[in-house]
């Protein structure tokens, strides 16, 4: 008989990590660095990326506009672009350290910018169509980051590389997602890591979206354009459908994302029956098919998701005002040894936390810790 000798592991691919304080209070960059490097074998450094939340209180009410070049003329081109749509208040190379793992970065430049001639649409519809405006029209040029006091930060290599590189340890944020990505069906650069972003969503995801031929073609009747050759980016798209330009309650939204099946609706009483089977007609085109683990992350707060049999592992804890949320307890138990409450979320249930000063409005009028 044939012996198996040595390690054998179902990595289940990709590790996610996210931290929020619900009083806002600052959490140093050093923090989540240790959470999501405390999963490196989840990842094979082809990808990693960072999002914090309050880093720019010089520029809080500003969009922060953060891109990646392929080449010089990409740069010339989209400056010209932005110095006719915006207002700029500040633009910089964004502050990087020579990290000897990291080859072949792109030109990476941030830009602190308001609307000009958004008369006729709202500020953030104004800015989503220039991001997309960009990324699809200017080659070489691709906007990673597009919201008001935050950012991302990611690209090809290790997360500690990747922290190290974009100096994550200098920031402080009152809410952090972190990502080490295991690319499995689509390619490993520099715009294809998480997190994926537009305008303050930030979504970080373990799995594969299989249904995402379907949801492109779905987001692209409303004016979305994924370019970034990766599955996840039409998640942060249909977030921002679902709850800021439809304004569904973000719970509703999860449920649209994760839908139960047909034959659980079938079991539910009627009130719930008549809800769920309206999701489903409604936005079917939304589902998220495949296996997954998500972070959404926004200015009110942090949200996790599994997909609707939980094929991906995801672990929530809180400690006082603060929540955690990641694929391995283990990693959450590094910069928390001693949680108030630790769980594994249910399939398809989403995990809400929101800052306790966060206007909630009737979208955000629950949250689940």
């Amino acid at each position: 008989m044939a012996m198996i000798t040595g390690k054998v592991k179902d990595l289940a691919g990709c590790g996610l990590s996210g931290i929020i304080s619900r009083k806002r209070d600052f959490i140093p960059g050093e923090v989540i660095i240790r959470s999501i490097v405390h999963m490196k074998e989840r990842g094979n450094d082809l990808g990693a990326g960072f999002a914090g939340y309050g880093i720019y209180s010089d520029f809080p009410d500003a969009y922060a506009i953060h891109i990646m070049y392929d080449f010089k003329l990409a740069k010339e081109k989209t400056e010209e672009y932005l110095k006719e749509n915006f207002k700029i208040l500040h633009y910089e190379e964004i502050p990087t350290r020579k990290v000897s793992a990291i080859k072949d970065a792109p030109i990476l430049w941030r830009y602190f910018v308001k609307p000009l001639g958004a008369s006729d649409i709202s500020e953030d519809d104004f800015v989503m169509k220039a991001v997309m405006q960009i990324n699809s029209e200017i080659d070489g040029a691709y906007v990673f980051s597009s919201g008001r006091n935050m950012g991302a930060f990611k690209g090809v290599g290790a997360p500690e590389d990747i922290a190290e590189f974009f100096r994550i340890d200098e920031y402080k944020a009152y809410l952090w997602t972190a990502h080490t990505r295991f690319p499995t069906n689509t390619p490993g650069w520099w715009g294809g890591a998480h997190p994926f972003t537009l305008l303050d969503w930030a979504v970080v995801h373990n799995g594969e979206i299989s249904s995402y031929g379907t949801n492109k073609r779905y987001l692209e009747m409303f004016g979305y354009k994924c370019t970034l050759r990766t599955d996840t980016e039409v998640v942060a798209y249909l977030v921002d459908l679902l709850v800021r330009r439809h304004k569904l309650p973000l719970r509703i939204a999860a449920y649209a994302l994760a839908s139960p099946f047909w034959k659980d609706i079938d079991r539910m009483p009627e009130d719930k029956k008549r809800l769920f089977t309206a999701i489903r007609m409604v936005y079917g085109s939304a589902l998220l098919n495949g296996p997954f683990a998500i972070l959404v992350s926004w200015n009110g707060g942090l949200m996790g998701l599994n997909d609707r049999i939980k094929l991906r592992p995801f672990v929530a804890a809180v400690k006082g005002d603060y929540v955690y949320m990641a694929s391995e307890e283990s990693a959450i138990r590094e910069v928390c040894p001693k949680p108030d409450r630790i769980w594994a979320p249910k399939a398809g249930e989403p995990v809400i936390a929101l800052f306790e000063d966060y206007e909630r409005g009737d979208q955000f009028r629950e949250y689940q810790v």
